[in-house]
C-alpha cells in the first residue's frame, strides 16, 4: 500500500481567518470594471463563465473557473454552462502547459464548507498547476509561501495566451 503524502498550505490560513466582504467575490466580477485593481486577475470571459487567477493560490498559476450564474449547486447548471466550464478547463490547462510547463495538475470543485469551499454559495472549478517538489520547506519552517511571480504579472502572461 502506497503511503499518502500531505499537501500543506499554511499560507491559506490568512484567507480562512480573514474577515470576508459581504456579497460574492465571483459575482463582483460579472461586469468588467477597470477601476477595481483586482479585475486584473480576470484572465478570460466566456459567454456563461469566466477564468481568473486565485488571489490566495496554492501555487503560481492557480486558476478558478466560475459561471456567471450565482449558484452553489452544480445540478442547477444547464448543459451549455457545464460544457463551457469543461471547455475552459481544457483551454486553461493548455495555456498553463504552454506558459508554466507544470508536471501535473490538481483539478476540482469543493462543494460545501466541509469539503473546503471558501465560497460555497458560488461554485467554481480550481485548476492548480503542480511541479515535482513544489511544496518545500519554506511554508513548513518559516510560515512563508514563496510565489516566484506576482499575481498581476502571472495574469498578464496567461491572458496573452487565451484567445482574443
Amino acid at each position: 500500500m502506497k503511503k499518502l503524502k500531505n499537501l500543506w498550505a499554511p499560507w491559506r490560513i490568512e484567507y480562512i481567518l480573514s474577515a470576508k466582504d459581504q456579497g460574492c467575490f465571483l459575482c463582483d466580477r460579472k461586469q468588467y470594471n477597470s477601476t477595481k485593481p483586482d479585475e486584473e486577475y480576470i484572465i478570460y470571459r466566456g459567454k456563461n463563465s469566466f477564468v481568473m487567477i486565485n488571489a490566495y493560490p496554492y501555487n503560481s498559476g492557480h486558476l478558478l473557473i466560475a459561471p456567471y450564474l450565482h449558484t452553489g449547486d452544480i445540478e442547477t447548471l444547464n448543459k451549455e454552462i457545464l460544457y463551457e466550464i469543461s471547455d475552459l478547463m481544457v483551454l486553461s490547462k493548455q495555456v498553463l502547459a504552454k506558459v508554466m510547463k507544470p508536471a501535473g495538475y490538481n483539478v476540482g470543485y469543493n462543494f460545501g464548507s466541509a469539503a473546503g469551499a471558501g465560497c460555497e454559495e458560488h461554485l467554481h472549478l480550481h485548476i492548480v498547476p503542480r511541479w515535482i517538489g513544489d511544496v518545500n520547506f519554506m511554508p513548513v519552517i518559516g510560515d512563508i509561501k514563496v510565489m516566484p511571480q506576482s499575481l498581476r504579472d502571472t495574469a498578464k502572461i496567461l491572458r496573452s495566451e487565451f484567445p482574443a
